[in-house]
């Protein structure tokens, strides 16, 4: 299974709209997880147009995003034999917290095989405690700066998971 993932793309304020790029990128995709920081649901529409999508709650997500079905505080998922996290800060306290000896998100919750998370801007592909981490960057605003940025493609099966981080 391949999926799409993006994050922070703050549409309108840092781009007008998705970089054409991401309709090559994203070809063919089976799902596409957005980490949050959507700012307007025709983002969403957008990228739905490509592949079926869900997305995280950002922290500036607000009004007509907060009656959007696609739109969680946190998504798990059953994929491929894997448990996956769609959120859109990364669970703290980090790196300290083993996953498997304690669990960030909540008491009686397994921990994941794979977080998808966004909110700092910046990619991030590391295994912490068993889990697999994957922060894509931003398309419209990466490291806080406007212009060219990232996204992440997750290719996953039962045995493994392959993460590839793409620029735009």
């Amino acid at each position: 299974m391949r999926i799409g993932l993006l994050s922070d793309t703050h549409i309108p304020e840092a781009a007008p709209e998705l970089p054409q790029k991401m309709g090559q990128v994203f070809n063919g995709v089976d799902l596409i997880l957005h980490a949050g920081d959507i700012y307007v649901p025709s983002v969403l529409d957008d990228l739905e147009s490509m592949a079926p999508v869900l997305a995280a709650r950002g922290d500036d997500d607000v009004g007509v995003m907060l009656a959007d079905r696609r739109v969680k505080w946190k998504h798990v998922l059953e994929l491929e034999g894997k448990t996956i996290w769609l959120i859109h800060y990364m669970p703290y306290p980090y790196p300290v917290m083993s996953w498997r000896s304690g669990n960030p998100m909540g008491k009686g919750q397994t921990p994941p095989d794979i977080v998808v998370f966004g909110h700092d801007h910046c990619t991030i592909v590391e295994k912490r405690g068993g889990v697999l981490l994957i922060n894509p960057g931003s398309p419209t605003f990466l490291n806080y700066r406007q212009g060219g940025g990232t996204v992440g493609l997750l290719d996953i099966d039962s045995t493994e998971a392959r993460v590839q981080i793409v620029e735009l």
